[in-house]
């Protein structure tokens, strides 16, 4: 599937999203291994929102490198380039 540089931006703030809430779930939630631990819902909550940014980072890296090959451009100026957008428009 081709995609367009705009939708790699966009592919790439989905996970930085998803990405922030696993971050916010771990200073929420602290050590899964303190005394006590999580309990089952957070535990579901957590690794649910862990496989939300596994998949969009995934589908993000395959879509780069699809990117890369039908441009013919380095991979690594590609996700240079989309790291600088991303910054750029926060």
């Amino acid at each position: 599937m081709a995609h367009t540089f705009d939708e790699l931006v966009e592919m790439q703030r989905a996970a930085d999203q998803a990405h922030n809430r696993v971050e916010e779930l771990r200073a929420q939630y602290g050590s899964p291994t303190q005394p006590g631990g999580w309990s089952a819902r957070q535990t579901e909550t957590y690794e649910t929102a862990w496989r939300a940014w596994r998949d969009l980072a995934r589908d993000m890296q395959g879509a780069v490198a699809e990117y890369a090959a039908e441009t013919r451009a380095p991979r690594r100026e590609v996700e240079e380039e989309l790291r600088k957008q991303v910054r750029s428009s926060e």
